[in-house]
């Protein structure tokens, strides 16, 4: 073993050391830190969003209605699944009508944004212009519109009009999303198709569909979560029998705020955790493809 070897076994074992100092320094200085004033904001914010949704939960395991703490009770749960015919029957309107509202919506927004991007014609710019206008017109001019226009082809308000209206300003949000995805495209893959033989149908459903998924389950999923919260433009084209569950807990509260509303926004809550922890796997899968 010459002096060369020896010299560089030391180098090389006195390495490791140095870099665990220089991190140990890093580490000593990032602990001895304050806080940033952006920290202290982004912390503030979190507690401002999360607090009421913590004092829900607790109280709705509270024993009496009141605000005064009287006990752990699942009382309010009971009355939630057995005792709430009603609610339930708000509830499910309102799911059926965001699935097939968001669906329709989805499958038009998402073709119109993929022909909108391939062809080249006269209205284009104004069909651009013109899908955008639900999303930036206050809802309530939106809601008199749908319920004056229903008024004028004697339309009966119902769960028709309430899937209607929820389409209608549903579309401009997958349409949005689509066009984002499609703005990514690799037009390359259209001509590779074309010369492999595939027909514009087959193109379509085949290479431009799939590649455009998550934008188009995207799209979907915030329909869903739009059209079960809306509460003002389904007021103005509900009718009879046709409540939602925000119209339901719009009436409600106006006679006090029951702990069974609690129960039900914490099932709720916890479901929509469940589905989008799912649903975010799905959607990585998907864009992973």
């Amino acid at each position: 073993m010459n002096i060369r070897t020896i010299v560089h076994g030391i180098i090389t074992s006195l390495r490791p050391n140095v870099l665990q100092s220089e991190a140990g320094r890093h580490a000593r200085r990032s602990m001895h830190k304050q806080f940033s004033f952006s920290e202290m904001i982004f912390i503030a914010a979190i507690v401002f969003l999360f607090l009421p949704l913590f004092v829900l939960v607790i109280y709705s395991f509270n024993e009496s209605k009141g605000m005064n703490w009287t006990g752990f009770s699942l009382v309010w749960y009971e009355q939630l699944f057995f005792h709430s015919r009603d609610l339930w029957r708000s509830f499910w309107n309102s799911a059926f009508i965001a699935l097939s509202s968001a669906g329709t919506a989805t499958v038009i927004g998402a073709f119109g944004a993929i022909g909108v991007n391939w062809y080249r014609f006269r209205l284009r710019n104004y069909v651009q212009t013109i899908s955008f206008l639900p999303m930036i017109l206050p809802e309530i001019i939106i809601g008199v519109s749908l319920s004056v226009f229903f008024a004028g082809i004697k339309l009966q308000l119902g769960l028709l009009t309430i899937f209607i209206a929820h389409t209608t300003f549903n579309l401009p949000f997958v349409f949005l999303m689509v066009m984002a995805r499609l703005d990514e495209f690799d037009f390359s893959i259209i001509e590779a198709a074309n010369d492999l033989g595939a027909d514009e149908w087959q193109t379509l459903l085949r290479v431009t569909v799939p590649i455009c998924m998550p934008g188009i389950v995207s799209g979907f999923l915030t329909a869903v979560t739009i059209s079960l919260e809306d509460f003002v433009i389904t007021y103005f084209v509900a009718g009879p029998g046709s409540s939602t569950l925000p119209i339901y807990i719009y009436s409600a509260i106006r006679f006090g705020v029951s702990p069974v509303i609690n129960a039900l926004s914490v099932v709720m809550v916890l479901g929509t955790v469940f589905l989008t922890y799912l649903l975010r796997n799905f959607l990585k899968y998907i864009a992973a493809k």
